[in-house]
């Protein structure tokens, strides 16, 4: 019994002495991961400052030829919108209804004015559905298109900043 005590005490000792030996090198390979780590980290702070600084500065600028870029793409649609028959058809109706609006307006004003009991109707106000649909149909592909070239836009600098090319971005 006593052997087996000593070979288990010999082996134990072994054992030891292998993991002293490979303790030193792992605490070291992570004690450098987690420098890379941290510096990874501060690289990647920096350059979010730096990019936060550029977009900061020029936000105006980009605003203003975001604006703009839309500009040729609205004279077409109206262009194309007044061609359409439908549409002459329902600018003619809300002609109709803001003569309305206005006679409507225009005597609640004189009877006012002439002191007597106000007779004329309020205005009533229709809802478009025809517009409300289209506008839906329109926000939802504008944002689904601004979305995607707000992606195209960014992604220079998304690339530099999360993969770390160093483009200018």
């Amino acid at each position: 019994m006593a052997t087996e005590i000593a070979k288990a005490a010999e082996r134990v000792a072994k054992l030891r002495a292998q993991a002293d030996k490979l303790s030193g090198p792992l605490a070291h390979a992570q004690a450098q991961l987690e420098a890379a780590q941290e510096a990874e980290a501060a690289r990647r702070a920096e350059r979010e400052a730096e990019y936060n600084r550029e977009l900061s500065h020029s936000w105006r600028d980009r605003a203003e030829e975001a604006a703009h870029s839309g500009d040729d793409a609205h004279t077409r649609f109206v262009e194309a919108l007044s061609a359409e028959p439908w549409f002459a058809a329902y600018v003619e109706y809300r002609a109709a209804r803001y003569r309305r609006m206005h006679v409507l307006t225009a005597a609640q004003r004189a009877q006012t004015a002439l002191g007597e009991p106000v007779t004329v109707p309020e205005q009533r106000w229709y809802d478009a559905q025809i517009l409300d649909e289209i506008q839906r149909v329109v926000e939802k592909q504008a944002a689904a298109l601004g979305h995607s070239s707000l992606k195209n836009w960014k992604r220079p600098a998304r690339i530099a900043f999360r993969g770390g090319i160093d483009d200018g971005c």
